[in-house]
Parts: C-alpha cells; structure tokens; sequence
C-alpha cells in the first residue's frame, strides 16, 4: 500500500467518526506509519511534518505556548492533562517533567519519531487541529501534545518550525514490528523466599523496578508469589469503586498511565467520574465499558471491560508502607496504576488507606463449608 492509498483510505475511516489509532489498525498499519504517509505534498485534510529532535528540547521549548493538552495512552486507557510544560530536564534515553499539572516520566530511548500534525476541522470556520505525536520504532504512540483554546498557536507554530526536520524528503521514517514479549519464567525458577526478603527491604517505591529485574520476575507474577503477604487480588469492579470513593469524599489520588515511552501522572482530586457503554464497539460484539474521568484539567478514560485482574500492592518505604492499586488487562498488561496523593518523606494519606481497605476482594479460595 503506498502513500497515496493510506491518505484515501485514511481520510474515509476519519470521515465516519474512528480515531487515528483505529483507522491505521482498520488498515493493518500501525498508527505510527498512518500518520508518516501524510508527510509531503498532497490535498488531504491532514498534513504531517517530521521533527527531529533532541526530544527533551521540543518539550522544553513548549512552555512558551502556554496550557496544552498532554496525552499519554497505552491499548487500554487514555490520560489527558491540560496545563504548562514546565521543569522539563533530561539527558540522553531519560527525561521529566516536574509541572504543576504536567507530570512525566519519560524514556527518550524509545521515541524514534515526531510529526506536526495539523487536521482540517469537519466543520467550516473552526481552526484546524494542531498538535506534536511522538511514536516509536514499532510506530505506537508514545506521547501527544494538543493545542488548546488558551494556547499560543503563533508560539506552537515556533516550535514546529524550530525543530522541523530538514531532510524529510531524503529519509523517510519507517516503523518495524514488535516482536512477541517473552513468556515469564516458570515460578519454580524465581527465588521466592529472596524476592519477598527484598521487598521487607524496601525502602522507597522506585526499588520495586530493580527488584523485578534483580529476581528475573513479571510484575504480576511477583504479586503473584507475594500474594497475602504483600499483595491482595480486588474484584475488577474495584477500580470504579476507587473513582467514585474519592470522588465522593474528596481524597486526592495519583493516577499513572503508562505508554512504551511515557509514564504520565495526576495528581488530586477527582470529580466527575462517568461509566459509558457504548453497545456493539466491544470485542466480540460485546458492549464497550468506558470508566471516565471529565474533570476540567484532567479526563481519564479507561476500558473497565478489558480489566482482567486487579491487585492490591503494599510496598514499605521509609516513610511507611505505600499501597496501590493495579489494573491489567487480557493480555497481562498494565492499564493504570493508583495510589494516594503524595510527596516524599510523606506518609501515606489515612483516607486513601480507607478507601482501599473497603474495595471489593477477589475471593481465591473456597470458602469453608
């Protein structure tokens, strides 16, 4: 399929109303490849101009446009933060940002393309939209900036034309497919009895990272192996329950988002949470569940009908035990993580605590006749 067939087909799944990532998967592309074919000359709505990097800057030279729209995602959720790039650092494969409202975690080594992407408006007058997509190699989105109404269009344009790659024509980005994941190792090969005598040793959240690589051992697979020690299984309904707990009583939450490339947080309150069905969009021609956040400044939008199992995890630190909560889907992968609102050298918030001790359990033995 070349360039010109993708824009045609492109255009006609945009015009009934699919968003970019499903049209591109309609076409058998990755969404990565949907967007490169609309670089260059050509009539369609859409237009897409490479960037080069380095990526840190991109993101830095953004605080000049004022709030925008942050958009992180993985194959299940969506997380949306509008606000400020601000206190963005990094050097090489590892970057932050530290902003009031936007707060991310990012790995540069595995952005390896960036488009402008600029989109007619399906009704005439309005301002087209603009926005910077980063994919990578296998052409999934890692992270998206949108133009707002409160942002400075002149100023995003600067951006654009600043890092503007200048040999588009001559290189031609190109996208290569995953390869499928490794299967865990067996539980018979982990040290058990060593991972668990390494997570009593915790003492802050971020040791949990090394832990897994140290022990060889799949994030569920550990919740596994530590489970009634460190780790509890909750209904799959828990996840909205969290939401409209917090919502109800005004506990400020951390709410984490994971792409290939990006971890992207919020932190407070929640208010308007929204359950959505939307019959004959599901797998299997069964209904899709949307859970939404609608805040103004945040809107969280998750597939509460792909979570396939949700644990509660406690991890010590040095200001107190840590508990979270995990939401995985069909495939094994992590959807959104959950935790109480908190800073360093804080203990954990005693209403966050309450809330997760009142989620639905997932019973995982029989009960005693």
């Amino acid at each position: 399929m070349n360039a010109e067939d993708i824009r045609d087909r492109f255009t006609a799944l945009r015009a009934k109303g699919m968003r970019h990532k499903d049209a591109a998967a309609a076409m058998g592309l990755p969404e990565g490849a949907a967007v490169a074919a609309h670089t260059g000359t050509h009539e369609r709505g859409l237009r897409a101009t490479r960037l080069r990097g380095p990526w840190v800057e991109v993101l830095q030279a953004l605080e000049l446009c004022g709030p925008v729209l942050a958009l992180t995602r993985n194959e299940t959720t969506v997380h949306e933060k509008t606000g400020v790039y601000e206190k963005v650092s990094g050097s090489g494969a590892m970057g932050i940002a530290l902003g009031e409202a936007i707060d991310l975690r990012l790995f540069f080594s595995r952005w390896h393309a960036g488009f402008a992407v600029s989109e007619a408006a399906a009704n005439a007058g309005v301002l087209p939209s603009l926005s910077l997509q980063f994919f990578d190699a296998h052409g999934v989105a890692v992270h998206k900036v949108f133009v707002r109404d409160a942002t400075d269009r002149d100023a995003f344009q600067s951006v654009i034309d600043a890092f503007t790659a200048t040999d588009e024509a001559d290189e031609p980005v190109t996208f290569v497919a995953a390869q499928d994941k490794p299967a865990p190792r067996e539980d018979s090969a982990i040290d058990t009895a060593g991972l668990a005598q390494a997570w009593r040793g915790m003492k802050d959240t971020h040791d949990f990272f090394g832990l897994l690589n140290k022990f060889g051992v799949e994030r569920q697979q550990s919740f596994r192996l530590t489970e009634g020690e460190f780790t509890q299984r909750a209904q799959p309904g828990a996840i909205g329950a969290l939401l409209q707990e917090a919502s109800f009583d005004g506990t400020p939450i951390m709410v984490f988002v994971a792409s290939p490339g990006c971890i992207q947080i919020h932190s407070g309150p929640v208010m308007r949470i929204e359950p959505m069905e939307m019959k004959g969009q599901g797998d299997n021609a069964t209904p899709m569940r949307w859970l939404n956040v609608l805040d103004p400044g945040f809107n969280l939008h998750l597939r509460e009908d792909r979570i396939a199992s949700v644990w509660i995890v406690e991890k010590p630190t040095s200001d107190g035990v840590v508990t979270s909560v995990e939401a995985f889907d069909q495939a094994g992968e992590l959807m959104a993580m959950f935790f109480g609102a908190r800073k360093p050298g804080m203990p954990e918030l005693a209403p966050w605590r309450d809330i997760v001790r009142g989620l639905p359990r997932l019973q995982t033995t029989a009960p005693t006749p």
